[in-house]
């Protein structure tokens, strides 16, 4: 039996007649990186704050760590806010060091800690340096260190790229990556489907709310229209009369004509190929393309538009 870091049953958020999460239920197994995908807007913040016992559900139950509160279990738990904030006075190092300690570790070994991260992350000669003259892209490195630094069974980090540049980005991928390799389970929220494709072994796509979608990449893209791009000297009418296309349009006209070609769901795109051999439709390039997750999140949950937010007083995202 799979074991479970993270379940969430039926859960319900309201504010007032606004609806921010609504009957939302997942399970997040243990030692998996789970991106937690929307628009702003959509839910993602809350859930979040809902997993952490920050705030409470209006309906549904949470189970984190075998806990029914997060509280109980918060020196196993790393969690990343997207509102990054760092004591602007206090120094990278006593900084990592401090939010070490308020986890349960002893002064020594959070000060050891925090020097031998700054170092792994390229930033030991900042270890002294006040957090207000840290760059952006520093100060947030510090406080995502800052996070990891008592070895957290579970990190929940809520939008961890916004704000870094590309390398800092491909750092973090790494570290998250490390830390899934270490044993941890890591859940991140984002609406930058790049880096949910290249991280997550399983995603959750939120919108108004409500749950979209949950699986893999390649469950994904099962269930959605498979994409051909088809070289020939044939006509796009002798391709669309073979049957299952959708749309047909041509990328690249010359002696011969590359064609994007969208098939029906649940098409077969080996069938497509054999029935245009048995025409006698010349081919010199076949390639399938299954849809990408940007793709999928838009079809999935473009509806949602920037202004159907949740009121001011408690942002929903």
């Amino acid at each position: 039996m799979t074991a479970i870091s993270v379940s969430l049953n039926n859960v319900t958020k309201r504010y007032g007649s606004f609806t921010a999460v609504d009957d939302l239920s997942f399970d997040v197994e243990k030692g998996e990186i789970y991106g937690f995908l929307g628009p702003n807007g959509a839910g993602k913040t809350t859930t979040l704050r809902m997993m952490l016992d920050i705030i409470s559900p209006s309906e549904g139950s949470i189970v984190i760590l075998d806990s029914n509160s997060a509280i109980k279990v918060r020196r196993r738990i790393g969690y990343l806010p997207e509102e990054r904030g760092l004591y602007r006075k206090m120094k990278a190092a006593d900084s990592i060091a401090y939010f070490a300690q308020l986890r349960g570790m002893s002064r020594s070994a959070a000060k050891k800690k925090a020097h031998a991260l700054l170092e792994k992350f390229g930033l030991g000669e900042f270890a002294r340096a006040k957090n207000e003259a840290l760059s952006k892209g520093m100060a947030q490195k510090v406080q995502l260190l800052a996070t990891i630094a008592h070895e957290p069974e579970l990190l929940i980090l809520d939008e961890p790229f916004s704000g870094l540049d590309p390398i800092n980005q491909q750092t973090l991928e790494e570290l998250i990556r490390e830390q899934r390799a270490g044993g941890r389970t890591i859940i991140f929220s984002t609406h930058v489907m790049q880096h949910a494709e290249r991280l997550c072994d399983r995603f959750l796509i939120i919108a108004h709310g409500r749950k979209r979608f949950e699986g893999t990449l390649h469950e994904a893209r099962s269930s959605f229209a498979q994409r051909l791009h088809v070289r020939t000297s044939a006509p796009a009418e002798a391709l669309t009369a073979l049957g299952g296309v959708v749309h047909i349009r041509i990328e690249d006209a010359g002696a011969e004509t590359t064609y994007e070609i969208e098939l029906e769901d649940g098409a077969d795109p080996q069938l497509f190929l054999q029935k245009a051999v048995a025409a006698g439709i010349p081919i010199s390039r076949f390639e399938q393309a299954g849809a990408t997750l940007h793709d999928i999140f838009v079809a999935l949950a473009g509806d949602q538009a920037p202004e159907k937010t949740a009121p001011r007083r408690e942002a929903a995202e």
